[in-house]
């Protein structure tokens, strides 16, 4: 689906939430590495998603409903075989179904297990008075124990997202720390760039989390991702238009 396709899906569902797969598809046409994620409607077509990509794979309840799919019991990771998947897929939507009766559920999402990396987490919300703002930190749960984060208004130049990395407490985690690989920096500082022009491009989105992303030493990817569009007949607040002296520092 199109960008415009997945947005005009969602007002006529009457929701606000992106589903993971949509969220996901959205950043990948913006040039976002994420995680291969695909829907399963059926217990059957998980398994055989799961076979096609190559186990271990991690599954995750589809609703637009679920919000924190942890949560709900919604998530399960490292299934290595097709019979691992059949009995997870069991196990999340009698979970769903008593933690959160009524939500409209689509199915599971199935994808690759990434390989352990840094976990960042990049983020965006919109301030009434300055527009959109995009967070940097430590990712995981590391992000609601540590609130190791950066904050810097849209759009962002090369300087901004630089000094956003650099500024957090962690930042020597991703230089290398007492022996661990440093992370490819300058990659992370582009995957910034690109959400802020995402953020630029589709004003719908009132809020977005990038979490965890794993940073390599050869790159980062997105593992999950959410994606919150504005309500219908919202003022949508705009990025504010870069200075002449802006566009030119960096």
């Amino acid at each position: 689906m199109t960008e415009q396709t997945i947005i005009e899906t969602a007002r006529k569902e009457d929701r606000t939430l992106l589903t993971e797969i949509e969220a996901k598809q959205l950043l990948r046409e913006a040039g976002i590495d994420v995680v291969e994620t695909r829907l399963a409607t059926c217990k059957q077509e998980a398994i055989a998603i799961g076979e096609e990509l190559g186990f271990p794979v991690a599954i995750k309840i589809a609703s637009a409903d679920v919000v924190h799919k942890s949560d709900a019991g919604g998530v399960k990771l490292g299934l290595k075989s097709g019979a691992e998947v059949a009995a997870a897929y069991d196990d999340i939507m009698e979970a769903v179904k008593q933690a959160c009766p009524g939500a409209r559920v689509a199915g599971v999402s199935v994808q690759s297990m990434a390989r352990p990396g840094v976990e960042v987490i990049i983020g965006m919300s919109k301030d009434p008075q300055f527009g959109p703002v995009l967070m940097f930190g430590l990712g995981g749960v590391l992000v609601e124990i540590l609130r190791d984060v950066s904050f810097r208004i849209v759009p962002l130049q090369p300087r901004d997202a630089r000094e956003m990395i650099q500024e957090i407490k962690g930042f020597p985690l991703l230089r290398g720390y007492r022996g661990s690989p440093a992370v490819d920096v300058a990659n992370l500082e582009r995957m910034l760039l690109k959400v802020s022009e995402f953020v630029e491009s589709i004003p719908a989105v009132k809020e977005l989390d990038l979490n965890p992303i794993f940073a390599y030493r050869d790159g980062a990817i997105a593992v999950d991702a959410r994606v919150i569009l504005e309500e219908v007949g919202q003022p949508v607040l705009a990025a504010p238009a870069p200075s002449g002296a802006e566009r030119q520092n960096g």
